[in-house]
């Protein structure tokens, strides 16, 4: 083989490896969770969960957390950059937080409430059993299944170039070049069937907008 033809087969898998990302600037990602209790018999008994909305500006992260028996309201509401995470309090009281004054942050490990932030790999990834594509709300998804003698456990996978502050499992999206938005476990024990979903949406919230605009937040800085 001559070093012309060795060198443009090395160029083609370059090229070819090469995956052009996108960073989201800004926007907000909604999680929801539905919960269907004695579900061998139906999925009638069902409580429905807003857990988080998470309101992004570059690489920060304010955190709204909905009341579960009331929703329209705010339980909690963190400030999230990196791996550190500051409690804001409740809104509106929170409105004027100066972050510089923000002091004590806990690891986002941590954090009991809301989004999960698990910084591991995916327990048992290696027996994944990978099962066939599906359209879901007019989207396409990767999917694939852990089966344990307890739980049955499905993700599906989002194929995109966009990169959210925000992810489940990180080896996951690298390996299916995607996000996982949304896992489906069935607990074969209690006979609960627990649905867990990402909506990704462009638009702020206008509490974390305010703020955004108070603290000065253009730009990442």
């Amino acid at each position: 083989m001559s070093f012309r033809i060795l060198y443009f087969l090395l160029i083609v898998i370059c090229f070819s490896s090469c995956r052009k990302t996108i960073k989201a600037k800004e926007g907000a990602i909604d999680i929801y969770s539905n919960i269907y209790f004695n579900a061998s018999k139906g999925l009638d008994e069902v409580q429905s969960y807003h857990i988080s909305r998470m309101n992004f500006r570059n690489d920060t992260i304010i955190e709204l957390i909905p009341d579960l028996d009331f929703p329209q309201y705010n339980h909690s509401a963190y400030l999230i950059i990196d791996s550190s995470c500051y409690d804001l309090g409740i809104f509106p009281e929170a409105f004027s937080t100066n972050f510089k004054k923000l002091k004590y942050p806990i690891s986002v490990f941590d954090k009991e409430t809301g989004a999960i932030f698990t910084g591991k790999n995916l327990p048992n990834y290696e027996y994944k059993r990978i099962i066939k594509d599906t359209v879901l709300f007019g989207k396409h998804y990767l999917r694939f299944e852990i089966n344990s003698p307890e739980v049955l456990t499905r993700y599906y996978v989002h194929p995109t170039d966009t990169i959210l502050p925000y992810t489940i499992y990180s080896e996951i999206d690298r390996d299916y070049k995607g996000r996982i938005e949304r896992v489906d476990s069935y607990d074969k024990i209690n006979d609960i069937f627990v649905t867990l979903q990402m909506v990704l949406r462009n638009n702020l919230d206008a509490e974390a907008e305010e703020i955004f605009e108070f603290n000065g937040f253009v730009g990442g800085k």
